[in-house]
């Protein structure tokens, strides 16, 4: 762990249950390499919603408890036939943004919005591989994150 980070940082994961298979990939993984980093694994809180679109009021819930450093939401947004999936991802995006802007606790996202998603064997696979990658990426942009936030405070 990076000296200026904080030792105890509590971190909230917020995960989405469509898609649970593949989305569970991320949250493994985050939690496994933020050990790695240095990191607890009691100081992740996994808090499960029904989908992307419950994700930033429970984010939101969540840092106006004052306990966590950081917020992850992770989610699998796809094209299930009705053309809404770049809606749906859109306003999750844009709602985690505002939360952390008016919360000033860092949310993150590991909400994806693939262009071609079919449930084949195929699909299912590269996006159960492709969630560990970014929940590895995610655990690296939460240390980065909480060290920047460290060093601030550092300096202010």
């Amino acid at each position: 762990m990076n000296a200026n980070a904080t030792p105890s940082a509590r971190i909230a994961v917020i995960r989405a249950r469509w898609h649970a298979g593949i989305v569970d990939r991320a949250v493994t993984t985050f939690i496994a390499e933020w050990q790695a980093l240095g990191g607890r694994s009691e100081d992740i809180d996994v808090i499960d919603v029904p989908g992307a679109l419950e994700i930033p009021l429970q984010a939101q819930l969540l840092a106006k408890t004052g306990r966590y450093s950081a917020i992850l939401g992770v989610a699998l947004v796809v094209d299930g036939g009705i053309y809404r999936h770049d809606f749906v991802a859109g306003a999750v995006v844009d709602g985690i943004v505002r939360v952390g802007l008016d919360t000033n606790v860092p949310v993150l996202s590991a909400v994806l919005t693939p262009h071609n998603f079919q449930e084949s064997e195929a699909h299912i696979a590269f996006f159960r591989d492709h969630f560990v990658i970014k929940g590895k990426e995610a655990a690296h942009a939460a240390r980065q994150v909480l060290d920047a936030r460290a060093q601030v405070a550092l300096a202010g």
